[in-house]
């Protein structure tokens, strides 16, 4: 498997590359890491924690990078105590290549309050819509009343900052309000 990770490193981008793995493109060695620390993971209660912005409203942002996507998937495998494939591999590599997904938890007060919702991010005066947006139409209902969503908002790599922080602005499309922002420094995730 070590040789194939070698084959697949250079194939996505070359070995030695001192970039931030939220770029897309893993090294060998940030696949062994990955793996490695999916499969540390089985044993961690806090793993994941990296991946994830809480907001002091209580929202949650998600974000999945090629990095966090080949941990899970390791953890997923040694749960089952088997090893991550070569295909398994392959499969979350070609799923994260140029992008950025973020599932965004949001709360409101009707069943279908996220339905119209748009998401944005802003580096620096650029703007960089979502290629790819499923808003929850159906939220879950919560014991207080409220609705849980979980939206899932898919943005290109490309333009975004190397290690840098990002804003995440969600908003309602409809109604021209903002109803969500959020910071989310991507040098501090791998």
């Amino acid at each position: 498997m070590v040789g194939w990770l070698l084959g697949s490193a250079l194939a996505f981008g070359g070995l030695g590359r001192d970039t931030a793995a939220v770029l897309g493109e893993l090294s060998t060695a940030d696949i062994q890491r990955a793996v490695e620390e999916g499969t540390r993971g089985v044993a961690r209660e806090d793993f994941g924690t990296e991946w994830v912005v809480r907001l002091p409203t209580g929202e949650e942002v998600s974000v999945t990078t090629s990095f966090s996507r080949v941990a899970h998937a390791a953890r997923r495998a040694a749960f089952k105590d088997e090893g991550l494939t070569e295909r398994q591999l392959q499969e979350q590599l070609d799923r994260s290549r140029g992008k950025l997904q973020l599932t965004v938890t949001m709360y409101g007060r009707q069943v279908d309050f996220a339905r119209w919702y748009q998401a944005a991010l802003r580096a620096g005066a650029r703007e960089i819509k979502a290629t790819f947006a499923q808003n929850e139409r159906t939220a879950l209902r919560l014991d207080d009343g409220r609705f849980a969503a979980r939206n899932v908002y898919v943005f290109p790599l490309e333009g975004l900052p190397l290690g840098g922080t990002v804003t995440l602005v969600v908003q309602h499309a409809v109604e021209r309000r903002e109803v969500l922002r959020a910071a989310l420094d991507l040098g501090k995730m791998r």
